[in-house]
């Protein structure tokens, strides 16, 4: 018989799925407080929320979204990240996987599709929002500054030209 806790455990879980454009499930065994921390942190830092479901509960939440195949990606104790930028929580969790190999992304929800511990890393491999959005703006910069460039040309050439022709009609003897 389902508690009312239980209950909104399981409601507090859809919530953040449904109102995150990723979910990752992550294996956290073996951590130290120290290191927990630190993650914890980061993650805060980035605007992630970071949070520890029985996988009973999040499995039951993942049925009533209907990600049912999300469910075996739980092994053992599993915390959950939900972000509303799809980049950040992946790179986060990747690298500090590099410092502490406890940490092991499992799979998740990416905008409504369940997707694999590889798609994710290969997410976090991705460059941050801002990079992307400085080199669409570098990319759109670049033509305007060549014809900045190419306009600047045209009245620096004729005023070279007309100086020419003067200095050609200064050399001409009198006549």
């Amino acid at each position: 018989m389902p508690t009312p806790e239980k209950e909104q455990i399981v409601a507090e879980i859809k919530e953040n799925i449904s109102n995150s454009q990723v979910s990752i499930m992550t294996q956290y065994v073996g951590l130290n407080v120290a290191q927990a921390t630190e993650l914890r942190k980061q993650l805060r830092e980035a605007g992630v929320k970071f949070k520890v479901y029985k996988n009973t509960l999040a499995s039951i939440a993942l049925a009533d979204l209907n990600f049912e195949s999300a469910s075996p990606m739980m092994e053992g104790p599993t915390s959950w990240a939900f972000s509303s930028d799809p980049v950040s929580p992946a790179k986060i969790l990747k690298d500090f996987s590099k410092e502490v190999p406890f940490i092991v992304m499992r799979g998740g929800v990416l905008s409504g599709s369940v997707v694999s511990a590889d798609q994710l890393n290969a997410l976090a491999d991705l460059p941050s929002r801002e990079q992307l959005i400085a080199q669409v703006v570098g990319t759109i910069a670049m033509p305007l500054r060549n014809t900045v460039g190419v306009l600047n040309a045209l009245p620096r050439n004729l005023v070279n030209a007309l100086d020419q022709i003067r200095k050609q009609k200064e050399e001409e003897p009198a006549a």
